[in-house]
């Protein structure tokens, strides 16, 4: 893996920011709150990696769900209380305090959603290259 950018990915994750940050200290309750920040924060991760590495798509895909299914599974436990931090809303804010198997759901419908929209972009970028090669 090298570093590598991509302003589309970075722009696009400068824009999800933006949305969890509105989502995070506007909306305090509710689906829009809990399962779709949930969904877009996969996708941000996955955004952050593309636009930073050379990892492909399913490399980063894979990437991005192991942290989120492994930050969620350290909600099982008491580790914020571990460092202290069972009364920090930063903490609270990005490592999440109670688990939820929807909030599972919810990163896995966002990885299909990354892997959907990539295969659509490769599928009419190499249409366009075989359109090219034709003339």
């Amino acid at each position: 893996m090298k570093l590598q950018f991509s302003k589309n990915y970075l722009a696009l994750a400068h824009f999800l920011l933006l949305v969890e940050l509105a989502i995070a200290f506007i909306i305090k309750t509710g689906f829009i709150r809990y399962t779709f920040g949930d969904y877009l924060i996969v996708i941000l991760l996955y955004a952050i990696i593309r636009g930073c590495t050379n990892l492909n798509v399913r490399a980063s895909s894979l990437v991005v769900l192991l942290i989120a299914y492994g930050i969620e599974f350290l909600q099982l436990t008491p580790f914020l209380s571990y460092f202290n931090l069972e009364d920090s809303f930063t903490a609270k804010l990005i490592f999440g305090s109670t688990f939820h198997v929807t909030d599972l759901l919810a990163y896995t419908l966002g990885i299909l959603t990354v892997l959907g929209i990539e295969s659509s972009i490769s599928k009419v970028q190499n249409s366009k290259n075989i359109r090219l090669w034709k003339h």
